[in-house]
């Protein structure tokens, strides 16, 4: 399947590549189907690009690189709805923003994907403990850090 991004051009993924969000994402209801580039092969942030909508694309990340103490509590009915037999079979991810110098983190709002049938959606936590805007990295403390 050739996918339309306004940030790579045409790019060609497998079919059985791309994820469902029967619920879309917060905001984009509408747009349920996106893949997941992945800059190279040891990069911590990656591109999951709607393949409906060409401008359409979030950064995300694997939360446990950064935060040890992160899990996302999964009900039996959320199981069923995204076809998980096993938790083992999921993969949260979590939306990343720039915000001034420093990258964010949605931990509010994750996303689980089920890896073997590809069916994610975004959660909604109501643990105070996590924010939508949990702080990842300081780009000016690590341009520092690279540069010393």
């Amino acid at each position: 399947m050739d996918v339309q991004t306004t940030r790579f051009g045409t790019v060609e993924i497998p079919d059985d590549r791309v994820i469902t969000f029967p619920k879309g994402l917060l905001g984009f209801g509408r747009f349920t189907k996106y893949c997941l580039f992945q800059p190279n092969d040891d990069a911590c942030f990656f591109w999951l690009q709607c393949v409906e909508e060409p401008s359409l694309a979030f950064v995300i990340t694997d939360p446990g690189m950064f935060i040890q103490d992160y899990s996302v509590p999964i009900r039996s009915e959320q199981m069923g709805d995204l076809g998980l037999e096993k938790l083992e079979d999921a993969q949260v991810f979590v939306i990343v923003n720039k915000v001034d110098e420093t990258l964010t983190a949605n931990l509010q709002g994750p996303l689980v994907i089920n890896t073997l049938s590809r069916v994610g959606e975004q959660f909604v936590l109501a643990e105070k403990k996590w924010t939508t805007r949990h702080e990842l990295l300081n780009l000016k403390e690590q341009a520092r850090a690279a540069s010393a």
